[in-house]
């Protein structure tokens, strides 16, 4: 898709969905890394990360761009567009627009590749860390046991 494309498909669905016009600029940003859109408001553009639409296809966009619509129209007519205003929350379930987008598979293995797991000696306790633990200070917070580092083992 490409960012015409784009920029119809936001048209479409804010005419169709919101009955107002789209009239700024919708368009991919290869930089966004740890959202699926963001609404600027400066410029009052739309910003699409490109990876949720070749991950989870057309319809996570459309979720997406309803989202972002959503902060747009409410913004520029005046009203609560943030996540906590009730004028936001309203529209969003008005239009069908998700909360939060599905989460990229691509970020959920790199977190999983990052985890240290960590057991009790005693009880047979087990631990998940993103960071690593120190395990001559830190015990297990159950029994006071001895922490034993089994990322290794397990890999």
């Amino acid at each position: 898709m490409t960012n015409d494309e784009l920029q119809a498909l936001t048209e479409k669905i804010s005419n169709g969905l919101f009955k107002k016009p789209f009239k700024h600029k919708a368009m991919f940003n290869p930089r966004l890394r740890t959202t699926g859109g963001r609404y600027l408001l400066s410029s009052h553009n739309i910003e699409i990360n490109r990876k949720y639409y070749e991950e989870h296809g057309s319809d996570e966009l459309e979720g997406i761009i309803k989202h972002e619509l959503c902060h747009y129209h409410l913004h520029i007519e005046g009203k609560g567009y943030k996540h906590r205003d009730e004028d936001f929350r309203r529209l969003m379930k008005k239009v069908g627009a998700p909360r939060h987008c599905t989460p990229l598979a691509s970020s959920q293995s790199k977190r999983l590749a990052n985890l240290y797991i960590y057991k009790c000696k005693n009880c047979s306790h087990q631990y998940e860390r993103q960071r690593r633990v120190n395990t001559k200070r830190y015990v297990c917070g159950k029994c006071s046991g001895r922490l034993v580092d089994i990322t290794k083992m397990i890999q």
